[in-house]
């Protein structure tokens, strides 16, 4: 096979003549693994970069993404690729097997991430996009937002976003004008306007996980007192939302 994304023996020398990632097996956590679990982590990851990803990388540019007014048009190659990363478990591969992952030191994980990533950047987006999110909840959500957002995200149910910018801000994130007011429930009501938000509205997933900047109403200005809020596109009936928010959805 041409190597058209990274040359194997390349990374191979990488791995395990520079970095000795053999050597990670000592530790309690990665245990389990070997040179031959690592190798058939990044074989799984080939085998879904050139079958899944590759061959519609140039559609991908061909045929952008299109709004009609109500949906977000996207080719169907982009959702089964996804769905093969997602069921393969590469999406998770690094994070703990009680998340469904294969506990993979990050080494390797990101070596798997970055075969998939080389092959279609475009699509990998948002697996990407979604896996940052849900680190982002992993790591400061309280227990309710984990059950509630990273975990359906971990298993590639929802996806997610970082809804940054704003239309009279760019990169300035100090200048952003999305306020973020208490409620007596303990969540927050959004208010704002938020642009350029890759992934922002599909039908790859049966719902989207947007974390929103905005900054607590009363709190100082500049770069002190942000907020990040966790919001879905679909709400359940039977679930009140934990923050209400207008944005501008730029997809992509």
């Amino acid at each position: 096979m041409t190597e058209t994304i990274i040359n194997r023996r390349d990374l191979s020398f990488l791995l395990y003549e520079l970095l000795n990632v053999e050597r990670f097996t000592s530790h309690p956590r990665y245990a389990d693994h070997s040179r031959e679990t690592f190798d058939a982590a990044l074989e799984t990851a080939y085998k879904v970069a050139y079958d899944h990803f590759l061959p519609h990388c140039r559609k991908n540019d061909l045929e952008e993404p299109q709004f009609d007014g109500e949906r977000v048009h996207i080719i169907p190659e982009v959702k089964e690729a996804l769905r093969q990363y997602i069921d393969t478990g590469l999406m998770v591969a690094g994070k703990d097997y009680e998340l469904g992952g294969m506990q993979l030191p990050a080494t390797v994980a990101q070596s798997c991430t970055a075969v998939v990533k080389g092959a279609n950047t475009s699509t990998f987006s948002y697996a990407g996009l979604t896996v940052a999110a849900s680190n982002l909840l992993l790591a400061y959500g309280t227990e309710a937002q984990k059950e509630r957002y990273a975990y359906p995200m971990l298993e590639g149910r929802f996806f997610g976003t970082m809804a940054l910018t704003e239309p009279q801000a760019g990169s300035s994130l100090s200048d952003i004008k999305t306020t973020a007011v208490p409620e007596d429930d303990g969540t927050y009501r959004l208010t704002g306007n938020k642009i350029f938000i890759s992934g922002g509205d599909h039908e790859l997933s049966e719902n989207i996980v947007h974390l929103v900047l905005g900054r607590v109403k009363g709190a100082r200005p500049a770069l002190r007192g942000f907020r990040c809020s966790s919001c879905r596109s679909i709400w359940s009936t039977t679930t009140a939302p934990w923050a209400s928010v207008t944005m501008s959805l730029w997809p992509a």
